[in-house]
């Protein structure tokens, strides 16, 4: 008779471990509370899915893991993003590889990349139960594997549900909080600047406990009516591990430290000091005549003028042809260090990722099964492992969800 095993979750570390292990002969059955599988998974990178990094160094990838790394080097070494992408490429599903290394479908689908995996796992001949379990005593199988996530983006499924499950086992329990998270500072003129967008930025957060830089980046970043947002803001707030979330949910968060940390951002990185101030004095010569307030349109967004001629205290008023060279130099170094504070994260409920889960200290790294509770495993976001953004935290997912799944059917 096959070996009965329940995997609790369709996501993407579900849907792999449930696979293999139907692959090696068990009899598999996949618990889902909600109606479709991986619905997480549909909607991220924006719907685009990035879903691993095209690392080939084994520890470059566990540089990327700033949560308990090394635990995850068993599982990567036996199924790293090159494994990922032969695997969803024999399903059909074509690649490209964009910058940094991030992994994409060719389409831009995330349904492509969960679509194909769910037939992965119906082709291998896993069962589909639509049903959230809440005990585990209610699992009558030889193994069980808990691939439920975590607390982001609870209208997935997310809720923690696998907490709670491992914690009847007996495991700790890391608390939770947010990662990749859009960020909220005290400014109050970000609320002023909802929905700009600025593309080519260059950011800097500075930690000013320790009085130096600890994220450096290029790209987007997006103003909301709390603080910034955008993908150089979400992997920003990985590096931010000493600060913590507003109370939410049943995992309360600690109080923020206050202003510890700033966000730089260079305006107008592609210029030196210098080359900006020639640019200046070029806008200002075509605009002589007119109030500073009505020089800048060439230079800045409409909507960050009035915010730039308000921190540079220059007055609105004054004819360009009166601002003095003090004045231009206070412009030009506000716009190449343009400083924001961050007051702390948004709810874990915003997070793209949660740190913090079933604590690794009590599951054998080479296998994925519990070190307290034979038969028990766990794969993906529901254990204390997370990463950088940039496709690391999908890889996570398959290579434990894979490892899991393996020694589950043993």
């Amino acid at each position: 008779m096959p070996k009965q095993i329940i995997v609790i979750g369709a996501g993407p570390a579900g849907l792999i471990a449930a696979a293999t292990a139907a692959r090696a002969g068990a009899a598999v059955t996949i618990l889902e509370r909600n109606e479709k599988a991986a619905m997480k998974l549909r909607i991220t990178g924006k719907g685009r899915c990035n879903i691993t990094n095209n690392t080939a160094a084994l520890d470059e990838l566990i540089a990327n893991i700033p949560v308990n790394g090394r635990f995850l080097f068993g599982a990567l070494s036996r199924f790293m993003p090159a494994d990922t992408m032969d695997l969803l490429e024999s399903l059909g599903v074509p690649l490209k590889i964009e910058r940094g290394g991030r992994v994409f479908p060719v389409s831009d689908n995330a349904h492509d990349i969960a679509d194909a995996l769910v037939r992965y796992a119906k082709n291998s001949g896993v069962r589909f139960e639509q049903r959230r379990l809440t005990q585990l005593e209610e699992c009558q199988a030889d193994a069980v594997v808990v691939a439920t996530g975590g607390l982001s983006y609870p209208k997935t499924g997310s809720t923690g549900d696998g907490y709670a499950l491992a914690q009847q086992a007996g495991h700790t329990i890391v608390e939770p909080k947010p990662s990749l998270v859009p960020l909220e500072c005290h400014e109050g003129f970000c609320a002023k600047l909802m929905g700009l967008s600025l593309r080519n930025t260059a950011l800097e957060v500075w930690d000013t406990k320790r009085c130096r830089s600890i994220y450096k980046d290029f790209g987007e970043l997006v103003f909301t009516h709390f603080g910034v947002s955008g993908p150089m803001v979400l992997s920003a707030s990985s590096h931010m591990r000493d600060n913590h979330p507003k109370k939410s949910g049943d995992f309360p968060g600690a109080p923020v430290q206050p202003e510890r940390y700033e966000l730089w951002l260079d305006l107008k990185p592609a210029l030196s000091h210098e080359k900006l101030n020639e640019r200046i004095l070029r806008d200002f010569g075509e605009n002589a005549n007119k109030n500073f307030i009505n020089a800048l349109n060439a230079l800045l967004p409409k909507s960050l003028v009035p915010v730039v001629v308000q921190r540079s205290g220059i007055p609105p008023g004054l004819r360009v042809n009166q601002v003095t060279r003090e004045q231009r130099q206070t412009l030009v170094d506000l716009l190449k260090c343009f400083t924001l504070t961050v007051t702390g994260f948004r709810p874990i409920e915003e997070a793209i990722i949660t740190s913090g889960g079933v604590d690794v200290r009590e599951v054998e790294p080479n296998t994925m099964q519990s070190k307290l509770r034979p038969g028990l495993f766990f794969a993906g976001e529901v254990l204390d492992v997370d990463a950088y953004t940039g496709g690391f935290n999908l890889q996570i997912a398959f290579s434990t969800g894979k490892l899991a799944g393996e020694n589950a059917a043993l």
